[in-house]
């Protein structure tokens, strides 16, 4: 860890603490197959919470809860009332997960309290450790919750209309874990509630890893369109139905997942991406044509034209397919977000950090979304990445290295101590 001999003594980041804090987590919802499953507010996403809120008062945070559950934990300022500073991430997985997508940000700014604590520093501006809710999409079929109600984006119909596998409403689920879904206006931030919001992310690409360094510093971030896709046909025995009068949902649906592909290469740029991640066919059953497959689409881009091009394209073919089929199709719209570039002057500042440190970074895109990109709405954002073991995530092989860590957690904490002296 040659880049810590020029970290400052007095505000020195504890490695042993910070990675057990990791494995700690770790442990909260492991699967046996060597994953982590922690869907939000589900009970294992919930022990975490608590566990998070736990740490925070002992490390001499004021911790408060907003209605749908994002996590704000404050170290007082010197200054008064200035606003603050936060950073953060959050703790929920998709199914069978990696151990540092989201808890890597959470308890790295977590670390980066308790070192001022050990140093009795207080920085001018007071700081916010914040854990978001439900980032993830794999309960509700939408990410972002938590950060989409600060901004106004998450709304009472959505509290009704967005329901898990199980069919509760999201609503719903939130009363059933003490939150108040009733209280949502008075979650919203407002432009001057926060001086700054950082975020220390694992790559989940294979830049770094490929250029040998430890740490990115984030120029934007990419933004996903998503459909919801439903083709409807007819179920019908399978042995007793001719091919020409069959009404597959399924085949349409395959012709749509190339179609995807396809349309992605030919009318995107280099840096858009298809992808149909979610396939659900009904009734399920070897001997049965399937009567309705739903498909989930996620379309995105750094770029706002080139994803809005393939996106276009994408509706306009599953409209195509249906009506050469002879299916009803419904295609539901979920989320259409729009790139976010990141201030050139927050980017400044932890490049200018970076070096102080002696920390090798260079800056790259974000392809994948974050709570970061809400936080655009109503303050400077800027985002770190560290490198992460071939660009796997979402995987129970997602691997950031112990040096990596501390290394990440580093420009962080020196990123977010010079914001908080302004």
């Amino acid at each position: 860890m040659a880049f810590l001999q020029n970290w400052t003594p007095m505000l020195a980041i504890k490695p042993d603490r910070l990675l057990a804090d990791l494995e700690g987590f770790a442990g909260i919802g492991a699967d046996p197959q060597g994953g982590i499953t922690r869907l939000a507010y589900g009970e294992a996403d919930l022990q975490a919470r608590r566990r998070f809120v736990e740490q925070a008062e002992a490390a001499g945070l004021t911790p408060r809860t907003d209605a749908v559950g994002n996590i704000f934990a404050r170290r007082a300022g010197r200054g008064g009332d200035l606003a603050p500073v936060g950073f953060g991430s959050h703790l929920d997985s998709v199914p069978n997960g990696g151990r540092f997508d989201g808890p890597l940000g959470v308890l790295a700014a977590l670390e980066v309290v308790r070192s001022l604590n050990d140093a009795g520093m207080v920085t001018r501006r007071p700081i916010d450790v914040i854990c978001f809710a439900a980032e993830e999409s794999g309960r509700f079929g939408l990410g972002t919750l938590g950060s989409k109600a600060l901004v106004g984006r998450l709304t009472p119909g959505m509290l009704a209309s967005l329901r898990d596998p199980q069919g509760r409403a999201l609503g719903q689920v939130l009363r059933d874990c003490g939150y108040d879904p009733d209280r949502l206006d008075q979650a919203r931030l407002r432009p001057g509630d926060y001086h700054a919001y950082l975020e220390l992310h694992l790559e989940q690409g294979a830049v770094l890893e490929s250029r040998g360094l430890p740490v990115g510093i984030v120029t934007g971030i990419a933004a996903p369109t998503r459909y919801r896709v439903t083709y409807t046909g007819r179920a019908d025995h399978s042995g007793a139905t001719p091919m020409d009068l069959r009404k597959d949902a399924l085949v349409a649906a395959a012709e749509l997942v190339l179609a995807v592909r396809q349309l992605t290469v030919t009318h995107g740029n280099p840096t858009t991406v298809g992808t149909v991640g979610l396939l659900r066919v009904q009734p399920g059953a070897m001997n049965v044509i399937p009567g309705e497959v739903m498909l989930g689409i996620d379309i995105r881009d750094i770029e706002a034209e080139g994803k809005r091009r393939v996106a276009g394209q994408v509706r306009a073919a599953a409209e195509r397919i249906a009506r050469d089929s002879g299916l009803a199709v419904a295609v539901e719209p979920l989320t259409d977000d729009a790139p976010v570039p990141l201030p050139d002057r927050i980017r400044r500042i932890s490049a200018a950090a970076c070096r102080a440190r002696g920390i090798p970074c260079v800056e790259l895109p974000s392809g994948a979304g974050h709570d970061a990109m809400y936080m655009a709405e109503v303050t400077e954002v800027g985002m770190l990445f560290t490198r992460c073991r071939e660009g796997i995530s979402h995987n129970p092989a997602e691997y950031v290295s112990p040096e990596d860590v501390i290394a990440g957690a580093t420009a962080l904490a020196e990123t977010a101590l010079r914001l908080a002296e302004e």
